[in-house]
């Protein structure tokens, strides 16, 4: 009894380290199809709705919708007229305040994710936000006041790592990472789960 008891333990607990991880991706992967169906899915719901005069919905709609718009916008942004009308939209949101904090920090990391190319100079670890916890920043600039040394850092919150501190350090505070930007961005964006 007692070696059938162990056997089906020991299977149990096999088959719960298969049928989790395959559980969590179906979960994550099923949130993302919702999220990102609901966004556009919702309005056009509501217009077939309008249209037909009785209660629409088609699972998935959203999503291809969106994509539709997305390829759209990549034949905007690959010829000439696009491209001038993309910079006058740019031109635009980087002026506006609240967008503009929002807007800019995105750009960037889309922009290290597609050229891996950055106005971050380095990845560094600051202490932050006391004494004895380190957080992972990025180097933006360096800059002297009153004939002191300071290094601008921007460091991201989660989980919208686009919005964030610039802190001023000193460079003595300041310690290198051991990552690269790229290495960086990825371990902030995953919330830590990706280890560089």
């Amino acid at each position: 009894m007692e070696k059938m008891i162990n056997h089906l333990k020991e299977k149990f607990v096999a088959g719960l380290f298969v049928v989790i991880p395959v559980g969590i991706t179906i979960f994550i992967l099923k949130f993302l199809f919702n999220f990102a169906d609901g966004i556009l899915g919702t309005y056009l719901d509501s217009l077939f709705t309008a249209v037909s005069h009785r209660e629409t919905h088609f699972p998935g709609l959203g999503m291809l919708t969106g994509a539709v718009a997305i390829y759209l916008t990549g034949l905007l942004a690959t010829n000439v007229l696009g491209t001038q009308l993309l910079k006058w939209g740019d031109e635009l949101l980087s002026r506006i305040p609240l967008v503009r904090s929002i807007y800019t920090p995105s750009k960037q990391l889309t922009k290290v994710f597609r050229e891996g190319k950055t106005s971050y100079r380095r990845a560094v670890f600051v202490e932050w936000p006391r004494p004895g916890v380190r957080a992972v920043g990025f180097v933006t600039a360096e800059v002297e006041r009153e004939g002191e040394r300071f290094v601008v850092v921007y460091v991201p919150t989660m989980p919208n790592p686009t919005s964030g501190f610039a802190l001023f350090f000193r460079a003595e505070e300041v310690q290198d990472s051991g990552m690269s930007v790229e290495e960086a961005v990825r371990f902030v964006m995953s919330g830590g789960v990706v280890n560089p």
